[in-house]
């Protein structure tokens, strides 16, 4: 499987996304002779080779589909031997860091290699990525998922900590990103990997504290357009509004309601505001029943009983809804950019 080369049939050893939900997907890689099970029953491999991706295949109790692996589908589902980060991250990163086909970009660490195939996606076909990773198993384990998902001529990925030994690397580089405990300790070095004629740099920190120490860092270099984003994902929940039909006209209260002599009632008074308020019940129930013939809706408003908005009948209006949420958890880290120009 290819994540550089789209196919559209499953062919043995791809790995390929089984969608049974927003929130319910799975990676694996297709054997001839396996089984998956899932929620709706067993997945036999053998059923998969050869169907078309974006196909509904069945199980015995339900169905999936077969979608083709995307970074961003790989990001979901992913092995974590790290933290990662998500897309909302990784799209602030490749529209800052300006990533496009050709580009030679530097990242350290690797991780799980989340943004790492974000990247590469960006950079193809000509562009280069040199990634760092100063775990021995973690940079070992990245390499073979890049040549099971034959990116291995896009990507060269180095056992180094370079925070201590820098990155080794001059004039090469169109964007670096960090992901660094102590990211200030590489930033020299990455300094030198960014091509004279300039580029781009981000840090990754979860701390303010680190945020404030590599800005500093970054002034004391000569960088510039320094700026620190925080992106969250704003959530709304779609609900139903029911509101009652505003009345845009003012009742004659003498007809409302009865009317005192001295401190008591009249009783003549008292028979009218009774006759008055059944009559007004009879026909909120004829508005009430209403509600389920569309044409005596239309006829009582004189308006279609829907429009792009929601219901109207005569005693209520419906409509949609996003509702935010009081509190947006979710802060995974700051993003600190900044530019380094010609001299």
């Amino acid at each position: 499987m290819s994540l550089a080369k789209y196919h559209d049939k499953v062919k043995e050893n791809d790995t390929v996304i089984l969608y049974l939900g927003y929130d319910n997907m799975h990676a694996i890689k297709i054997k001839k002779g396996s089984v998956f099970q899932t929620r709706y029953g067993a997945l036999r491999h053998n059923d998969i080779i050869g169907t078309t991706y974006g196909s509904r295949v069945h199980c015995p109790k339900g169905y999936l589909y077969i979608l083709y692996p995307t970074p961003e589908l790989w990001t979901s589902n992913l092995p974590h031997r790290t933290q990662i980060l998500y897309t909302t991250d990784i799209s602030v990163v490749s529209f800052q860091l300006d990533l496009k086909p050709g580009a030679v970009v530097v990242e350290s660490g690797t991780g799980s290699a989340s943004l790492s195939h974000s990247i590469i996606r960006s950079i193809l076909p000509d562009g280069h990525l040199y990634t760092f990773e100063f775990h021995k198993e973690r940079a070992q384990k990245a390499e073979e998922e890049f040549k099971d998902h034959s990116l291995s001529d896009y990507v060269t990925v180095t056992h180094k900590d370079v925070c201590q030994f820098g990155f080794d690397l001059e004039d090469v580089a169109d964007a670096v990103f960090l992901d660094l405990p102590v990211p200030w300790d590489a930033i020299p070095s990455a300094k030198k990997a960014l091509k004279k004629q300039g580029g781009r740099i981000c840090s990754f920190s979860p701390c303010i504290e680190q945020v404030q120490k590599s800005c500093a860092c970054f002034a004391e270099l000569g960088f510039e357009e320094i700026s620190t984003k925080e992106c969250l994902v704003r959530n709304f929940d779609v609900r139903t509004i029911n509101l009652p039909n505003p009345e845009f006209f003012s009742r004659d209260k003498t007809k409302s309601q009865p009317q005192k002599k001295g401190s008591r009632f009249d009783r003549d008074d008292m028979d009218a505001y009774s006759e008055e308020t059944a009559e007004n019940s009879a026909q909120c129930d004829i508005v009430e029943s209403s509600d389920t013939k569309e044409n005596t809706t239309s006829e009582v408003l004189d308006t279609p009983a829907w429009d792009y908005i929601g219901r109207k009948t005569a005693a209520n209006f419906s409509f949609k809804a996003g509702i935010s949420l009081g509190r947006m958890p979710g802060h995974t880290g700051y993003l600190t950019f900044a530019t380094l120009y010609p001299l």
